[in-house]
């Protein structure tokens, strides 16, 4: 009797350990990709999608990950810090700054990014883009926006300390864009920190990095650190940079200053 009840035991512990693995195997994969959908989870792993909704939605309801408003894709959160290289800091700012994107986007209409810096270039961590039914462009989540031609990256580069602020120029001095050498003349490049650290945001009015629109930046400052920066996008042709700054730079602030970073 003691031996039949112990090999009823084995197929409910082989049942728990597969399902355990599963769940770990989901983890990775989303701990891998920096962000992925629930489809793209199933066909990498090669497991029935409704296997996947219920792992991915237990792990949600653990903390483990979290669901972005603005494209559903999966990443992992601050409390998987300890289970791998792949934790990104953006993360945690992604899922502290959504909520006031998504309100700003409400109230100003016009496409909301969020972005951090990595390797000479601001990347976009979360945006409204899709939700904005004034936006040109899609699929922003990823994309990489230049340092000098872009609002982000200038609200970066003035809000940073001096000394990253010379190794990221020194670093996009090696890089040499074509389209970035007009910007690293010493005296623009020193008028536009000087400027932009006057006005506490940065602008992009003029045409550069997309002809099509304009942008004003915020960057999030904590302790002389600056862990991102919020943007606001606009078509050129609807809109003059004054009526912009006097609409959009004080909600955006308060947004910037408003998102707990953790720190």
């Amino acid at each position: 009797m003691s031996k039949e009840r112990t090999d009823k035991a084995v197929p409910r512990q082989s049942e728990g350990v597969r399902a355990f693995k599963r769940g770990l195997d989901v983890l990775r994969e989303v701990n891998r990709s920096g962000g992925i959908r629930a489809g793209d989870v199933a066909r990498a792993l090669d497991l029935p999608r409704p296997t996947v909704y219920r792992l991915l939605e237990t792990l949600e309801e653990l903390g483990y990950i979290a669901r972005s408003a603005s494209d559903d894709r999966f990443r992992v959160t601050r409390r998987a810090l300890s289970l791998g290289d792949g934790y990104d800091p953006g993360v945690v700012i992604c899922q502290a700054a959504a909520p006031y994107l998504a309100e700003l986007s409400k109230t100003l209409v016009w496409p909301v990014d969020l972005s951090t810096y990595e390797n000479a270039a601001m990347v976009v961590q979360e945006t409204t883009h899709a939700r904005s039914p004034l936006s040109i462009d899609r699929g922003m989540i990823g994309k990489r926006l230049p340092m000098l031609r872009t609002s982000a990256g200038r609200a970066y580069l003035a809000a940073c300390p001096a000394h990253e602020r010379e190794l990221i120029l020194n670093h996009l001095r090696r890089i040499d864009e074509a389209d970035d050498r007009p910007f690293l003349d010493e005296a623009r490049l020193d008028r536009m920190i000087a400027e932009t650290q006057a006005r506490g945001y940065a602008i992009r009015s003029e045409g550069e990095f997309n002809p099509k629109t304009a942008s004003i930046a915020v960057p999030i400052v904590r302790n002389d650190a600056v862990f991102g920066c919020i943007s606001i996008i606009w078509i050129r042709s609807a809109l003059g940079i004054e009526e912009a700054i006097a609409s959009f730079v004080d909600p955006i602030r308060s947004a910037a200053a408003a998102i707990d970073v953790g720190a």
